[in-house]
């Protein structure tokens, strides 16, 4: 099947005029290039794949291929889908909410708040900070790349089954640190469960209570929950698909405490956009937290085009510095990119993930949304 043969549409809504070539120049729309990079990525393996490109008053969807590959039922861009990662700015904003109201400091280390939860075969919680935690500069294992835990998750067969964060934790401390606390960048979700156990400790809530109190009700994200024991979708909601030898799976149901912290929310374009809108832009935090949120390290073997800030990334790109994250669950993989005042936003799902970084789909879909938002 070829990438035209695939549904695939543009739509704006009533409010926000369709965007239009410059008089004698034929240059494709934001949407035109999001929706061509759609489709290459369905050919290439996501199922389907929806997409949010605006930058006020413009503002226009995309939809390539199908909700759900078995019913060929065409994919909506209004649907929830699992953000995977991109939830680590949500619990990033908790934990500098509760700096500015003096409840806790991001340098506080993670043996003040969780005694004896990082401590085994050289991880030690006394010389981590919380800072480091949500800039992943502690050095602490990932606990995903364990066969004790991908078996279960990957597999999917048991998606009810529970994953307390301190197991996940135990699982990662198994092996020694990666490298010396603050020394530099190495992605573990182990950071984003210690960080959503530190909430947790510091309020007596728990994270999904505070993100949606301080978070999702304020900014009246409506279509955003952070699931907690329940592993189903309901409403209009893309469905989830594992490609495994060439077969795909559907996972729309999985273990949603494997992630917590790091990776359970559920939402959708608009709301995800809504959200990262008001962070960059300062509505979420006081300055001096907007500064430490947008403070970066190093990201090694990028050349310098990316640095991470607390729970967000900064990648240099031919439009200029652009904020951003990917996140990526089984059965799902999402991507936003936002300017610094939050103007500019592109903003990518599909329902394809097998648990494999640098696909195909995910590399064309990536581009498309670079290329996409330059043209905003």
């Amino acid at each position: 099947m070829s990438d035209f043969d695939l549904p695939a549409t543009i739509s704006s809504p009533a409010s926000a005029p369709l965007a239009t070539s410059v008089p004698g120049i034929a240059a494709p729309t934001p949407a035109q290039i999001l929706l061509s990079g759609a489709r290459a990525a369905a050919t290439a393996g996501f199922p389907g794949v929806i997409g949010l490109a605006r930058n006020e008053p413009y503002q226009e969807y995309v939809t390539a291929g199908y909700r759900k590959y078995q019913t060929q039922q065409p994919a909506d861009w209004s649907a929830q889908f699992r953000i995977g990662a991109n939830t680590e700015a949500f619990t990033a904003t908790v934990i500098l909410q509760l700096e500015a109201e003096g409840v806790l400091s991001l340098d506080d280390t993670v043996e003040e708040w969780l005694p004896g939860a990082v401590d085994a075969n050289g991880n030690d919680g006394t010389t981590i900070t919380v800072r480091q935690l949500l800039n992943h500069t502690s050095g602490l294992p990932e606990y995903s790349a364990s066969p004790t835990f991908t078996n279960s998750y990957v597999l999917n067969f048991e998606p009810y089954q529970p994953w307390p964060p301190q197991t996940l934790v135990d699982i990662a401390l198994a092996r020694p640190p990666l490298h010396a606390p603050g020394q530099q960048f190495a992605h573990a979700n182990t950071n984003y469960l210690l960080a959503g156990m530190i909430i947790e400790a510091a309020t007596g809530n728990t994270v999904a209570v505070e993100i949606d109190s301080r978070i999702l009700a304020p900014l009246a994200l409506g279509s955003t929950s952070f699931p907690t024991a329940d592993p189903q979708l309901y409403g209009n909601y893309f469905e989830g698909h594992s490609i495994n030898w060439g077969i795909y799976r559907f996972v729309t149901a999985s273990q949603v405490q494997a992630f917590g912290a790091a990776g359970a929310i559920v939402s959708t374009l608009d709301d995800l956009a809504t959200f990262t809108r008001a962070l960059l832009s300062g509505q979420l935090l006081p300055e001096a937290q907007q500064l430490a949120l947008k403070t970066t390290v190093p990201v090694p073997n990028s050349n310098g085009s990316a640095a991470y800030g607390l729970g967000i990334l900064r990648a240099e790109t031919n439009a200029g510095p652009v904020w951003q994250h990917t996140g990526g669950v089984l059965g799902y993989y999402s991507l936003w990119l936002t300017s610094d005042d939050g103007a500019k936003q592109v903003v990518v799902a599909a329902n394809e993930h097998h648990m494999t970084a640098g696909t195909s789909s995910q590399l064309k879909i990536g581009q498309a949304a670079l290329n996409a938002y330059a043209a905003l």
